[in-house]
């Protein structure tokens, strides 16, 4: 099903989940899809302790065989001149969550993202936040409700500590993909705690 479509995967700033998603992206070129990386500032500019921010650059780079994109100028061109079958959002923080529920393009990830609704084509999100069942509640539920846009499968990672708190199962990005792809949304949609 992702042999020879082309998947934008946009990274935002939950930096613990790196580890989960990049196996994820080595995963969609074994099945055959062309990768376009494209990151946010926060991805491009941040060291924090689950790594350096160049790595994580150098890495996306050798994985997909291209620099990943990380300017609103670059980013536009996927809509009009390089349309992508889908663009995937993982992780996708609270604060990108908010602005892409509210239509604000200012990263290159949201962008992609734009460009790719622009052109019909399918958007999925993995989400990671800690406050998705809190002030972002409301942001999470309009996304969810927007056509073109299904969610990796997510649930709460830690309801003692971090009760607000959801994250995507992201070994089921390849899957959601092949069902946004048929404009399907994977079920179930909501886990339970492991």
């Amino acid at each position: 099903m992702l042999k020879g479509k082309k998947i934008g995967f946009g990274i935002t700033g939950s930096h613990c989940t790196y580890a989960a998603v990049f196996p994820q992206i080595e995963q969609l070129i074994k099945e055959g899809a062309e990768v376009v990386p494209v990151v946010s500032n926060t991805v491009q500019e941040t060291d924090t302790r689950f790594g350096k921010a160049e790595d994580h650059l150098k890495r996306l780079t050798e994985i997909t065989g291209r620099e990943p994109i990380g300017t609103i100028v670059d980013a536009e061109p996927l809509g009009p001149k390089e349309p992508l079958d889908c663009m995937v959002i993982a992780p996708l923080t609270g604060n990108s969550m908010s602005r892409l529920a509210n239509g604000i393009s200012d990263s290159a990830v949201l962008m992609a993202t734009k460009a790719t609704m622009r052109n019909g084509s399918p958007v999925v999100l993995a989400i990671s936040t800690n406050d998705a069942l809190g002030l972002n509640g409301v942001n999470l539920m309009r996304l969810m409700a927007t056509k073109l846009i299904y969610f990796v499968p997510y649930g709460q990672d830690d309801f003692i500590k971090k009760p607000n708190s959801l994250v995507a199962d992201m070994t089921k990005i390849p899957e959601t993909i092949s069902h946004a792809l048929s404009f399907k949304q994977i079920q179930p949609v909501l886990l339970r705690e492991k």
